[in-house]
């Protein structure tokens, strides 16, 4: 599966740890570098990176470089700070609704998307697919039994071969995957 690398440039550590732990959980493909300023990130180079998340100081002290990669480039806000032609990303909000701000700008088509490959290559079989777009929907094994028409034992082995191939950890974490993949749409949760 291929690996996409992802760059944070912000100066507040705190923010920048929260939200490459929140990336890495919601994308499980990216590699994603923390930088705590701009010279960090020229150092270690740029070309390798599919996505820039940039602290709204650092945009402002260097935004040639970001204005030229506009299509790459999220910048970090506090509030609802718009920047005309630039996706922006409020830091100020519950970790919740950043997962679904970032999923929104992954299903706006943002050019060098974070989609995984477009599907090419699933980890799931078709029937754990089908068994994860209902979890993530909401329903419980004996409904998903009774929809798939299988038995319950079926649903709890599909269920546990799903959490040990995405390395989940939870519901959420196969929700996330879900979404991530196109298997179901945000508005269907």
């Amino acid at each position: 599966m291929p690996v996409f690398h992802i760059a944070i440039v912000e100066s507040n550590v705190l923010t920048g740890l929260g939200l490459q732990q929140i990336l890495r959980d919601i994308i499980p493909t990216a590699e994603v570098s923390l930088f705590t300023s701009f010279d960090a990130l020229q150092t270690a180079g740029f070309e390798e990176f599919v996505h820039f998340f940039v602290g709204s100081r650092i945009y402002f002290e260097h935004t040639q470089f970001f204005r030229d990669r506009r299509q790459y480039s999220i910048v970090l806000v506090a509030g609802e700070l718009q920047i005309n032609g630039v996706p922006t990303l409020n830091v100020c909000q519950s970790e919740q609704q950043i997962v679904k701000a970032v999923m929104g700008l992954r299903r706006m088509g943002h050019p060098g998307s974070m989609n995984p490959a477009a599907k090419e290559e699933l980890l799931l079989s078709a029937r754990e697919v089908e068994v994860a777009r209902l979890l993530a929907k909401g329903c419980i094994n004996k409904e998903i039994a009774d929809a798939l028409s299988i038995s319950l034992t079926t649903v709890i082995s599909h269920r546990k071969n799903i959490m040990e191939k995405l390395h989940a950890r939870s519901l959420a974490d196969i929700t996330i995957y879900a979404v991530m993949n196109g298997l179901v749409n945000i508005g269907e949760l």
